[in-house]
């Protein structure tokens, strides 16, 4: 599915490249424009877009997936980068029929995936991935050899979303979270669903975690002392080595979901938090 899109976008011609008006929808695919430099040619973003800070002070056109085509065409692009997934159908059809390129960058939570974002992106603005994808590349190697060498040990890892009517909202398989867990050297707890879901005591009584991860959303809206002691005090949880040794592990959620240029960081920083402490 990635080879086609990048294929679309290399079929594209230079009227792509040459904008110099685009509204990038897509937390990853605004931070790999401004990770190749090109963030002079941006004129708004999605509200998923929050990194880096300077993001913040383009106008928003609204969440990707609710996007309302007038407000984009507002901002009179010549490009929208959109990420796969961004709509409704009909949002971006619209958009498409106004006269403004739409490029789909391909989603996708793996190592891979990330590398196809830079080259689809760069592709896309005529830039060159190299100085993005050389990093990057490096980081995913080296958190590939430390999770390697944790192997016979892995760690039981339960990421936890939020709360839900006062139960534990877990990450099952098939999601970015699980996805992280993997890059850092660990195991998911929870495998018998796929998705986010609420889970029963008897749930979290079995996965047994020996670390719960939770996300830092970045908005100030939860204070993590309070939080972890929420977390931690619930009965079941209580039961879990993760809560007996007191490991619980916050990290911001653009930074460890995103699956953007700073991927293989976010996986060597939470191998090192998952490790570190023996």
């Amino acid at each position: 599915m990635i080879r086609p899109l990048i294929l679309t976008l290399l079929l594209a011609g230079p009227a792509a490249a040459d904008a110099q008006r685009i509204v990038s929808i897509g937390g990853a695919v605004t931070e790999i424009v401004f990770a190749l430099g090109q963030q002079d040619r941006l004129v708004a973003r999605d509200s998923t877009s929050q990194w880096p800070e300077a993001a913040a002070a383009l106008p928003d056109v609204g969440y990707m997936r609710r996007l309302s085509p007038e407000g984009v065409l507002a901002m009179r692009p010549d490009l929208i980068l959109a990420e796969e997934g961004a709509g409704p159908p009909e949002a971006v059809a619209l958009l498409k029929s106004a006269g403004v390129p739409v490029q789909t960058i391909p989603a996708g939570e793996s190592a891979e995936a990330v590398t196809a974002k830079v080259q689809a992106v760069a592709t896309a603005l005529g830039a060159d991935a190299a100085p993005v994808l050389v990093p990057l590349r490096a980081d995913l190697d080296r958190a590939a050899d430390a999770a390697a060498a944790t192997a016979a040990t892995p760690r039981r890892v339960l990421f936890v979303l939020g709360l839900q009517g006062g139960r534990i909202l877990a990450s099952g398989t098939g999601t970015a979270a699980d996805e992280m867990i993997r890059l850092a050297g660990a195991h998911n707890a929870v495998t018998g669903f796929s998705g986010y879901k609420p889970l029963t005591d008897e749930a979290i009584i079995a996965a047994a975690p020996d670390v719960i991860v939770v996300m830092d959303r970045g908005d100030g809206s939860t204070d993590p002392a309070a939080q972890r002691t929420e977390i931690m005090a619930m009965p079941a949880i209580a039961t879990t080595p993760a809560a007996r040794k007191g490991r619980l592990i916050r990290m911001n959620g653009l930074y460890l979901l995103g699956f953007g240029p700073r991927t293989g960081a976010a996986a060597l920083d939470l191998h090192r938090a998952l490790y570190g402490g023996a």
